[in-house]
């Protein structure tokens, strides 16, 4: 079984997770055939992407791969920053990426849905950001992610309280674009493509990278950079951390101390 299936539909890639028994997880393997065929769609200067998972699923994907992530003690950095390389992959892309969601989504994998440029989710998706749960310290690439399309008090409750937010919520806020029925789903976001691809591709690429600087202004200081990790690392060196991957390894609630 391949865990990515691509397929063309005239100037439309389409990408979709096939990985239905692992709930289409985001492990090293996944991300670099990805981040691959991203790069065969740009050679073959695709006008838009469609990244989705299968109809039906009950999960769109259920985030990081938990068996990847380094003990504590270790920044897990190294790892998360697979995850960033596709986020710009997505962000570099010179044409439209747009994640149809149908399933729920969990962790990491709401980095990936909100990195695409559009975005469209099924009736009754949810949103979960988990890192909370699991003791793990976010990284200030990731949030910047969210920032970009997202109020910082919708944020902070997604990852404060790390439950499941409804897309009907989500979309209300002017974080995601629409919420269709299910039923609706492909043939809505395949008329989005289509509007898309009948206009200037040029005009889009430059709209597109105008956008990112716009929105990516923002650049940290020397001394406020390093001041965030130091608390990143408080956080992977904790007890707490190494009490969250157990948890999450042995399937039971997690006990955070605080230490």
């Amino acid at each position: 079984m391949q865990p990515l299936l691509s397929a063309m539909r005239g100037d439309i890639g389409i990408i979709t997770m096939n990985n239905d028994a692992r709930r289409n997880v985001l492990c090293e393997a996944l991300v670099e055939q990805l981040v691959g065929l991203l790069a065969g769609f740009r050679e073959n200067r695709v006008r838009v992407v469609i990244l989705r998972a299968n109809p039906g699923v009950h999960v769109w994907s259920a985030g990081h791969d938990v068996d990847e992530l380094p003990p504590p003690g270790q920044d897990p950095l190294h790892w998360a920053e697979i995850l960033p390389r596709l986020t710009r992959a997505i962000h570099n892309f010179p044409s439209p990426v747009i994640a149809m969601i149908e399933g729920s989504v969990w962790g990491g994998a709401c980095e990936l849905a909100m990195a695409c440029d559009l975005v469209v989710a099924a009736a009754g998706t949810t949103f979960a950001l988990t890192p909370a749960r699991l003791g793990v310290p976010y990284n200030i690439n990731g949030l910047s992610t969210f920032t970009r399309s997202m109020t910082p008090q919708l944020l902070k409750e997604l990852l404060f309280t790390a439950a499941p937010m409804p897309a009907e919520r989500l979309a209300s806020a002017g974080a995601i674009n629409a919420v269709v029925p299910v039923e609706t789903l492909e043939a809505i976001t395949l008329d989005l493509a289509g509007k898309i691809i009948q206009n200037a591709p040029l005009t889009i690429r430059a709209t597109k990278e105008m956008m990112n600087v716009l929105l990516g202004a923002r650049d940290l200081s020397a001394s406020e950079f390093e001041r965030l990790e130091e608390l990143r690392k408080d956080v992977y060196s904790s007890s707490d951390y190494a009490e969250g991957l157990d948890a999450i390894r042995h399937k039971r609630a997690p006990r955070f101390q605080g230490s």
